[in-house]
């Protein structure tokens, strides 16, 4: 049965998710059972442990598990895809024993980017967490809304969502140990060192399996790239979004790098992890980090306008990179109002090294926020 309204119903679950990042109105009642569950904040020096670390930080405010990548399929096209399972803590009910209370929201997404459908067809859940309905697991990486679901077995990953417009059922086996983003896993996301998340990458995961698009159902292979990343802050007050980039490189090797921008698009900060054919790892602080907007595209929808091709310049100490990042299609616009209440832009994207006669560099997925309003989730 696939969930879609959840046990809590929608319109609540996204409700509940506004109040968790800005809090209840303080003209509103506090509704019964109502007491503020204790949020654990994110500090320097936690050291991460596996595979603990893999499953879900319910102390924590917001949790997400996000896998992008490519698939090319038996008719020998190229798609992007995506599949993200959030958990919120709402903050409420902490002295509520009912296993019905509202103390945690578990919300998903997907897409395909289907170059001949023209623009990104989406879907998402939202359900109060109640296993065996909906729920995300502890001891490792296992969430899941009915028939949706993002599990670890037998060595690897697997993946499951069934909507009308596409379905998707994947493995993805990781190319090596999780990737500590930051320092060694604590990635700060602003000035103030309390604007942080723990976050790791799996970069490089071999992908197989099925894809069903307008009624075929075809085996797919490709590459993928997972994040983990738990946090008690959304992002700064002054920041509207971010901008952010997760690129398997030809070589073997991975880039992931974002920038968080205020309102009027100036950087507030940026990160880098580089890992390069070697396997050695570079962590690149803010002024290493320059993005650039190329070209622009507007939604015929929403009215937001989006960079969907970029300038990115990373300052190496043996010199600067320089690459650009192209779109499979510009129309990725992701309309998730229905459960975590954000419009974003999320899209499959190819990286060209423009040091190198323009020579494709790598593919991965590209996504950036607060472009239609200021992030809200």
């Amino acid at each position: 049965m696939a969930v879609r309204a959840g046990l809590f119903g929608m319109a609540t679950c996204a409700a509940l998710a506004t109040v968790v990042v800005n809090g209840p109105s303080r003209a509103e009642p506090a509704p019964p059972h109502a007491t503020a569950a204790p949020i654990t904040p994110v500090v320097p020096g936690r050291a991460l442990s596996f595979p603990r670390d893999h499953g879900a930080h319910p102390d924590y405010r917001t949790e997400w598990w996000y896998i992008t990548g490519w698939l090319r399929g038996e008719d020998g096209v190229e798609r992007g895809f995506q599949v993200t399972f959030f958990r919120v803590g709402t903050g409420l009910a902490a002295d509520n024993p009912s296993r019905f209370a509202p103390r945690q929201l578990i919300l998903a997404h997907a897409a395909v980017a289907d170059p001949a459908h023209g623009r990104l067809r989406h879907a998402e859940r939202s359900a109060r967490a109640l296993p065996p309905l909906a729920g995300a697991s502890l001891e490792h990486t296992r969430a899941w809304i009915g028939n949706w679901s993002l599990a670890w077995r037998d060595g690897r990953y697997h993946a499951q969502v069934d909507d009308a417009d596409f379905a998707f059922d994947l493995d993805f086996s990781p190319g090596g140990p999780p990737l500590l983003n930051g320092d060694q896993g604590y990635s700060r996301k602003a000035p103030q060192a309390g604007h942080a998340s723990y976050y790791y990458s799996r970069p490089q995961m071999r992908t197989s399996g099925q894809l069903r698009l307008a009624g075929r159902t075809q085996r797919v292979e490709g590459h993928a790239w997972l994040d983990h990343e738990w946090s008690s802050t959304l992002m700064p007050p002054e920041a509207r979004g971010w901008d952010w980039i997760g690129i398997n490189l030809a070589d073997g090797g991975s880039l992931m790098a974002f920038r968080m921008r205020d309102a009027e698009g100036r950087d507030l900060w940026a990160a880098a992890t580089l890992v390069d054919a070697q396997g050695r790892t570079r962590t690149l602080p803010p002024d290493a980090v320059r993005f650039q907007p190329l070209r622009r595209w507007r939604s015929p929808r929403t009215g937001a306008d989006y960079a969907v091709s970029w300038s990115l310049v990373l300052a190496l100490p043996e010199g600067e990179r320089r690459f650009r990042l192209e779109p499979l299609l510009d129309d990725q616009e992701l309309d998730s109002r229905r459960s975590t209440g954000a419009v974003y832009w999320e899209g499959a994207v190819r990286l060209f090294d423009e040091d190198r006669d323009h020579t494709e560099a790598g593919r991965g997925y590209l996504e950036m926020t607060g472009y239609a309003e200021r992030l809200r989730m």
